[in-house]
């Protein structure tokens, strides 16, 4: 009996934790009350997000920088394909949130 209680517990949690990595395609994106990402409107790469870029991730990663090769953030493809990984520079929350929601648009 208590092995059967302790398998079904561990059944139990693991649908749990595979749920909520498999419930939302986007879990990164901000939360409102009713569970739905937030949509700050159409986010423009050269005007906002290359910006933040330069500000904290030149001289590296733009023109003439050692990484420019690999992976130049001028580029608006290579920031979608670096998706979430680029926080581990950009900290600052308003800025993740415009990266968040130019990642999001189609």
């Amino acid at each position: 009996m208590r092995a059967a209680l302790t398998v079904f517990a561990i059944i139990l949690t693991l649908g749990f934790y595979t749920g909520v990595q498999t419930n939302s395609q986007a879990s990164w994106l901000p939360k409102v009350k009713d569970g739905k990402s937030r949509s700050f409107g159409k986010v423009d790469f050269t005007t906002q997000v290359k910006p933040i870029l330069e500000t904290g991730c030149r001289p590296c990663h733009f023109n003439g920088g050692p990484t420019y090769e690999r992976l130049p953030f001028d580029r608006p493809e290579t920031i979608k394909r670096l998706g979430a990984r680029l926080f581990t520079r950009i900290k600052d929350k308003n800025e993740r949130r415009q990266i968040r929601d130019f990642l999001n648009q189609q």
